[in-house]
């Protein structure tokens, strides 16, 4: 059964930083992309960045870009999301997921996801 915990999230003030973590277990972690994706209320699911299996390529929404980094620890089976700069409109549920192969999709399917971390940015 696939698991994936997330934690790191809170409340921080605008331009502060956070970083997210997921620990994945019940597959062969090294052989599937992950991806963290978002919800803030009244939204649908946006997909912030992914990284492939190896973890040698990664992929970020043009929201985040060059704010947020993601990364990965195969021997551990975790994934790590840094987010710096943040700002308000980053508000929102953020879940580690699981994709459907080693590489990073086009579309934004996955197969799983976790029960997500609250991130609020406020002053």
């Amino acid at each position: 059964e696939v698991q994936l915990v997330e934690s790191g999230g809170g409340l921080v003030q605008p331009g502060g930083s956070l970083r997210l973590s997921c620990a994945a277990s019940g597959f062969t972690f090294s052989t599937y992309a992950m991806s963290w994706v978002r919800q803030a209320p009244g939204k649908g699911l946006e997909r912030v960045s992914a990284i492939n299996g190896a973890g040698g390529t990664t992929r970020y929404a043009d929201s985040v870009k060059g704010r947020f980094t993601i990364s990965r620890d195969n021997a551990n089976n975790m994934v790590y999301l840094q987010m710096n700069s943040l700002k308000p409109e980053d508000t929102a549920v953020y879940y580690c997921a699981q994709l459907p192969s080693p590489w990073i999709p086009t579309s934004s399917a996955y197969n799983d996801r976790g029960q997500g971390t609250q991130v609020t940015v406020s002053a």
